[in-house]
């Protein structure tokens, strides 16, 4: 453990993420043209929280709070048994039938992460879009999923870990990799 802290970089603090939350805010409203039929759902654990930063964000820009909610994507993985329950994977209090639905979460590599959350979005309704927004892109896909918003991007190698912490979840809010 002592090795990891040594190697330990942080690439964003708090203020550098505060601002990439705000532009990434910034982005989404003009891809849409203003708020309208635009639903958050942030992949727990840490992206539900970046989602709620997000619609806090949009809420100071436009004077709107948009709806946001959670995604569970436990039993749409790939790699879990077919006999995993994945009733009630979405929650949110909004039906966003044929609204624009904007994934949030933490850290994208293989995007295997992105397809269940895709897949437990379809599973509960039929959105107009999905879109994608991630507070770092680190590379190394495995299947053909690219984020539509981007914090940042941190190129590295496969056997580097990149650790995201929101303030809600670990004490402090930081992006560092190892």
């Amino acid at each position: 453990m002592e090795e990891l802290a040594m190697t330990a970089k942080t690439i964003m603090d708090s203020a550098q993420i505060k601002r990439a939350v705000t532009r990434m805010s910034h982005e989404i409203l003009e891809k849409h043209k203003g708020s309208d039929n635009i639903v958050l759902l942030g992949i727990k654990t840490r992206g539900e929280h970046l989602a709620l930063r997000i619609q806090e964000r949009i809420e100071e820009i436009e004077g709107v709070k948009l709806p946001a909610g959670t995604i569970d994507i436990s039993g749409f993985r790939d790699d879990r048994p077919e006999d995993v329950k994945a009733d009630n994977a979405v929650a949110v209090d909004t039906d966003f039938t044929n609204k624009s639905v904007v994934i949030v979460d933490d850290v994208l590599e293989t995007g295997r992460t992105i397809r269940a959350a895709i897949d437990a979005i379809l599973n509960t309704a039929r959105p107009t879009t999905i879109s994608l927004a991630i507070l770092v892109d680190r590379g190394h896909r495995e299947l053909p999923i690219r984020p539509d918003y981007i914090g940042k991007n941190i190129p590295t190698s496969k056997t580097e870990k990149v650790s995201v912490k929101v303030e809600e979840v670990d004490g402090e809010t930081s992006v560092t990799i190892f």
